[in-house]
């Protein structure tokens, strides 16, 4: 991995954990040299993640429609900040220009985000490692949804185990540098086919 996608909210929580989670995320992907690309955006855990990126010396590409450069809510001091049209170019080219994908707390956009890279990897469009940051258990019934889908037959075993998890970035790094992607790819069940 040379880059990392991290999707996160751009506000900034409720409690501090948050904000130096993403802070802390930022610092030790740059210590590890890897490029942290994100949305472009200076508010939140959004800013957070690049501010500590850009403290430890990284290098950060924001990707931002112009619609929310307009707003003023562009970073200033990133590496680069590529201008997109759409919302939906704006995840085309974050994927384009990442090898893995790393999730913080946030909203409905973080979810969005999260779950269409999930489907890209599940549809064989991708095979990078997908991550969540489950800080302060932010995650934890996220994580059992899926298993709870799983144990459905909605879900299988293999696609669930795209989503790697843990309360701490350097164990979650690791997990991603020694994932391995299911050659299995199925979407479809039995049934249908």
């Amino acid at each position: 991995m040379k880059s990392i996608v991290v999707f996160c909210g751009s506000g900034a929580g409720e409690l501090p954990v948050y904000m130096e989670q993403a802070k802390l995320l930022g610092a030790s992907l740059a210590q590890r040299q890897l490029t942290l690309v994100y949305g472009g955006a200076r508010v939140g855990l959004m800013g957070a993640v690049a501010d500590g990126a850009l403290q430890a010396g990284g290098k950060v590409i924001g990707v931002l429609p112009h619609f929310l450069q307009q707003k003023e809510l562009a970073h200033k001091g990133l590496t680069e900040l590529i201008l997109v049209d759409t919302m939906h170019e704006r995840k085309t080219k974050m994927n384009e220009l990442s090898d893995g994908v790393i999730t913080l707390p946030g909203g409905f956009g973080t979810m969005e985000e999260l779950f269409e890279m999930l489907t890209w990897g599940q549809l064989g469009l991708h095979q990078k490692p997908i991550g969540l940051l489950n800080v302060n258990g932010f995650y934890d019934h996220l994580i059992a949804l899926a298993t709870t889908m799983t144990n459905n037959g909605f879900l299988s075993a293999a696609n669930q185990d795209r989503l790697l998890h843990s309360n701490n970035i350097e164990q979650l790094l690791q997990q991603m540098e020694q994932y391995q992607p299911s050659l299995d790819i199925k979407w479809i069940s039995k049934e249908q086919s």
